[in-house]
């Protein structure tokens, strides 16, 4: 299908993925399709835009949904590669083997923060992680900003507002389980939000509310938080440096994944990922190349 200058991505990527499967290819064009996590949509738009110009025999279809969707899209075969924020589940790969496909090949694209963001006007400088695991974990009594010694102005009643992300999400499924530890969950009440550009407009006009996503979502109108693993100690902000080398408690690496290793046009595509120019567009994007 030929692609419209002009045409809105949304429509474009609707028909696109009305008229194809999976990897298909026409007289002229090769289309990859490519599902998952909402923290890696915007970069991925980029690539498959960028690679475009490098690649005019290729399209490559992008769209979001979580890392868990992507994942489920690869298993059912109606995407070559998924996205995803966190590493494949163990139940997973059972799905693969009882698909009989081959095992899903991870590719480490990029890595991140995922950085916890309050209310501009929110004093709170750090915060540790075992007081996030009191406000988002279930079982924990940090219901209030002066639970926390914080007096947040503009506040009603300083209770404190929980920003989270739907369960089909990578970036909650990493946050749990780095701040709520393996079999820790969250608390019922916080508003979950379906992508990270709701999180942080949602914080970024909430005086009471906190909230966490992906580095690439930072902005000016938002204050990033710096954490401490333990009360009482050092805290580490959120940066390229931080994350790279593991300092940051909630560091992790970006995937894409394809079942077996990757050939034909998927590997083409994926080795221009990991290539200069695919891995500046990650850092063009917010996030941290991992060459």
């Amino acid at each position: 299908m030929p692609i419209i200058p002009g045409e809105p991505r949304y429509l474009l990527c609707a028909a696109l993925i009305a008229l194809t499967a999976c990897s298909s290819s026409n007289s002229d064009r090769t289309v990859l399709q490519n599902k998952g996590s909402d923290t890696l949509v915007n970069v991925a738009q980029a690539w498959a835009e960028n690679y475009s110009r490098v690649k005019t025999d290729v399209a490559v279809v992008v769209s979001g949904g979580g890392s868990g969707t992507g994942i489920a899209a690869l298993i059912n075969g109606k995407v070559d590669i998924a996205n995803a924020s966190r590493e494949i589940k163990s139940e997973e790969h059972d799905s693969m083997k009882e698909n009989g496909l081959n095992a899903a090949v991870q590719h480490t694209v990029a890595r991140d923060a995922i950085v916890v963001f309050v209310h501009e006007n929110n004093p709170a400088e750090q915060l540790s992680i075992q007081q996030l695991a009191c406000v988002y974990g279930e079982g924990g009594k940090c219901s209030t900003w002066t639970d926390l010694g914080i007096e947040v102005p503009g506040c009603a009643k300083q209770e404190i507002i929980r920003i989270s992300r739907q369960s089909n999400s990578g970036t909650y499924v990493f946050f749990r389980e780095t701040v709520l530890g393996k079999t820790g969950d969250f608390k019922l009440g916080s508003r979950d939000m379906q992508g990270s550009k709701d999180v942080v407009d949602l914080v970024t006009h909430t005086p009471c509310a906190i909230g966490y996503s992906g580095m690439g979502y930072a902005n000016e109108k938002l204050k990033s938080v710096c954490i401490s693993t333990n009360d009482g100690e050092a805290c580490v902000s959120p940066n390229a440096e931080t994350a790279a080398s593991g300092a940051y408690p909630i560091a992790r690496g970006l995937y894409m994944y394809t079942i077996g290793e990757a050939d034909g046009a998927a590997k083409d595509y994926l080795d221009w990922i990991l290539s200069p120019a695919g891995q500046a567009i990650v850092t063009q994007s917010g996030f941290i190349p991992v060459h």
